[in-house]
C-alpha cells in the first residue's frame, strides 16, 4: 500500500512509480531492512548493517553551489568547494531520472533542531529502508499533529547506487554530496554512510542560524542539578561525548547544538557514537545501546551464526557507528533544550604534553582557541614515529561550517560576553612528556572529571591562578583532589628544556594555523595569540 504525504513529491517536481512509504516508525522500517537483505539483526536485537568502502564522510566529495545567494556567504576554499548551477542542474536531472525508476522510496519529514522557533523543517527521501531509519533516529521526529500540516523547506535526496559522472557533474568520483541552498535541495550519491546525512541537516543550520543571531556548534552540553548548562567543544578523541554523559548532570545532545538568546537546543533527537572498543566499564550508558531494538550499528562485526556482536573487531571500520533515540539514554533532557550556558570547556588531547590539564580563558582568549579547535594525536602507528602530528579545525568542526569562521567566533565571543560565560581550556592529552615517550601516560580521567567538576561548581574561581609563560591564560596553582605536579607542564617534564622548546614548537603552530584569521578578527584577539621566543 502507497503510504500518503501531507506535501506530495509531485508539488515538489519529483516524479516517480515507486512506491513511497511514509513516516514509517522503528519497528515497520526495521522489518523492511531486513525483508530487503540491507543487513541483520543482532541476537540482542540491534540492525546491524555494513556500509561498504565509505566507513566514514567523503569530505573531499562534498560541494556547494555557488551561485547568486552563496556566492559572498559561504567561505570557500578547501572545506567549502565550489559547484557551478550547470554541473548542479544536470546532477539533479539524473537523480530526478534514478527517483522515477525506483519500485520503493521511503521518505520520512523530520526536524533539525529541538526548539520550535529555530528549526529547519527537511524531507528525506531514501532508496534503503535504514537510511529512513537512521535518519528518523537522528533527526526531530514531529508530532502526528505537525506532520499534518508539514511542507518541507528543504529536502535530501540520498542513493547509495546512484554513480555520478565527474565530468557531467563537475565532481570528483563518483560519489557525490552536493548543497544547493538556494533551491534548497541537497544530492547524496555513491556512498552508503548514514552520517552524510546528519551531517548535511548541521550544515543547513550552520549556514542559517548566524544570520538570525543563533550560534551553531559542535558540541556536546548538559546540565547541572542547579540548572546550569556547560557546553563541551571538542574534535574526535577529547572527551567531548564521556565526560558530558555525567550521571549527575543531565544530558542535552553529544555532538550537535544552537546557542539563542534563551536557550542552548540539541540539533537532534538521536546520538550517534563510536562503537569501536566500547567497554560497558568505560561506558556503560552507551554501551546498553548495542543491546536495545531500535539500534543501527554500522560496521560493527556479526557472527552470521550466533549474531553475538563484537566491538573489538576493526575489520570493516576504525570508524564503527551506533545510532540511537537520544532517550535511550538515561537522564536526557525531555524537551533536548536547556539554560543558556555558564561554562564552556575547549576539550583538546595534547600529544605534545605541553598544555595543563585545564585553564581559565578570557573571551579574547576563548575566541582564539575556537578558531584554532586544536588537539593533537600520535602520528600513526608505524615504527619510527618520533612526533605528534597537530590537528587545527576551525570552530571545532571546520568541515561543516559553510559560512566564514569569523562570523561564528564573532557570535560566541559576542555570546559569552553577554551572559558572563566562564570559559575553560581541558587537556585530556597527556603530561610529563610527549606521548611518543617512553613512559608517558595520558591525563587520568579521574583528575581531568575532578577539574572539571570544580570548574562547573564554581569552587575553582576562588583558587590561586598563575599566568602560563607560553599562551598566557591563567592556570590553577593547587585544586583538592588533584596532584597539584599535573598542574604544572612544565614541572612534569623530567627535562625542563625540553619542555620549553616543544612548547615553542606548539606555539609557532598555533601562530602560523591562526594567520588565516588575523584580518577579520580585532586586536584583543590578535593579542590573544602565544608567545614566540
Amino acid at each position: 500500500m502507497t503510504a500518503t504525504l501531507n506535501y506530495s513529491l509531485a508539488k515538489q517536481g519529483i516524479e516517480t512509480t515507486a512506491e513511497i512509504f511514509a513516516n514509517l516508525g522503528t519497528a515497520p522500517l526495521v522489518e523492511h531492512a531486513v525483508r530487503n537483505g540491507e543487513g541483520v539483526l543482532s541476537v540482542d536485537g540491534p540492525f546491524v548493517v555494513a556500509t561498504g568502502k565509505h566507513t566514514g564522510r567523503s569530505a573531499k566529495d562534498k560541494f556547494i553551489v555557488k551561485d547568486a545567494e552563496t556566492q559572498d556567504t559561504v567561505w570557500w576554499g578547501k572545506t567549502n568547494v565550489a559547484m557551478t548551477p550547470e554541473h548542479f542542474a544536470a546532477l539533479k536531472e539524473d537523480f530526478l531520472k534514478a527517483v522515477a525508476e525506483k519500485d520503493t522510496l521511503y521518505v520520512a519529514d523530520l526536524f533539525g533542531g529541538s526548539q520550535p522557533e529555530h528549526r529547519v523543517k527537511v524531507r528525506v527521501i531514501n532508496e534503503f529502508a535504514w537510511h529512513n531509519l537512521f535518519i528518523r533516529t537522528l533527526l526531530v521526529r514531529p508530532t502526528e499533529d505537525e506532520l499534518e500540516g508539514f511542507a518541507p523547506e528543504y529536502t535530501i535526496i540520498d542513493l547509495p547506487s546512484f554513480r555520478a559522472d565527474p565530468a557531467r557533474h563537475g565532481c570528483r568520483s563518483e560519489t557525490v554530496i552536493a548543497v544547493n541552498f538556494t533551491e534548497k535541495l541537497i544530492l547524496i550519491g555513491g556512498t552508503a554512510y548514514a552520517g552524510e546525512m546528519k551531517k548535511s541537516v548541521f550544515g543547513i543550520l550552520n549556514y542559517l542560524l548566524p544570520v538570525k543571531g543563533v550560534m551553531p556548534m559542535h558540541c556536546s552540553a548538559n546540565i547541572g542539578p542547579d540548572g546550569d548548562t556547560a557546553v563541551f567543544f571538542g574534535l574526535s578523541g577529547t572527551g567531548k561525548t564521556t565526560l558530558s554523559a555525567d550521571a549527575s548532570r543531565t544530558l542535552i545532545g553529544d555532538d550537535e547544538h544552537g546557542w539563542s538568546d534563551t536557550a542552548v537546543f540539541n540539533f537532534e533527537g538521536g546520538c550517534y557514537a563510536k562503537m569501536i572498543r566500547l567497554s560497558a566499564e568505560a561506558e556503560p550508558e552507551i554501551f546498553a545501546t548495542t543491546k536495545r531494538f531500535g539500534t543501527v550499528l554500522e560496521n560493527v562485526v556479526i557472527d552470521p551464526v550466533t549474531r553475538q556482536i563484537d566491538l573489538e573487531d576493526n575489520s570493516l571500520a576504525e570508524n564503527s557507528r551506533g545510532s540511537y533515540p537520544i532517550d535511550f539514554i538515561p537522564n536526557t533532557s525531555e524537551k533536548n533544550l536547556g539554560p543558556v550556558p555558564k561554562n564552556i570547556i575547549f576539550l583538546t588531547a595534547d600529544a605534545y604534553g605541553v598544555l595543563p590539564p585545564i585553564a581559565r580563558l578570557t573571551p579574547d582568549q576563548a575566541m582564539y582557541h575556537f578558531l584554532s579547535g586544536y588537539t593533537a594525536r600520535v602520528a600513526g602507528t608505524e615504527i619510527g614515529v618520533t612526533e605528534p602530528e597537530a590537528t587545527f579545525s576551525t570552530c571545532f568542526g571546520a568541515p561543516f561550517m559553510p559560512r566564514h569562521p569569523s562570523v561564528y567566533g564573532n557570535l560566541l565571543k559576542e555570546r559569552i560576553a553577554k551572559g558572563g560565560v566562564k570559559c575553560w581550556l581541558v587537556n585530556t592529552g597527556w603530561s610529563g612528556g610527549k606521548a611518543t615517550m617512553e613512559g608517558i601516560k595520558r591525563m587520568p580521567i579521574k583528575a581531568t572529571r575532578a577539574l572539571l567538576n570544580a570548574a562547573l561548581d564554581g569552587s575553582l574561581n576562588t583558587a590561586e591562578f598563575k599566568e602560563d609563560p607560553n599562551f598566557g591564560f591563567e592556570v590553577p596553582v593547587a585544586v583538592p583532589g588533584v596532584d597539584a605536579r599535573l598542574l604544572d607542564p612544565r614541572g612534569a617534564w623530567a627535562d625542563g628544556a625540553e619542555y620549553d622548546k616543544t612548547a615553542q614548537t606548539l606555539v609557532k603552530q598555533f601562530i602560523d594555523n591562526f594567520a588565516q584569521f588575523e584580518a577579520h578578527v580585532d586586536e584583543g584577539v590578535r593579542k590573544a595569540a602565544p608567545v614566540s621566543a
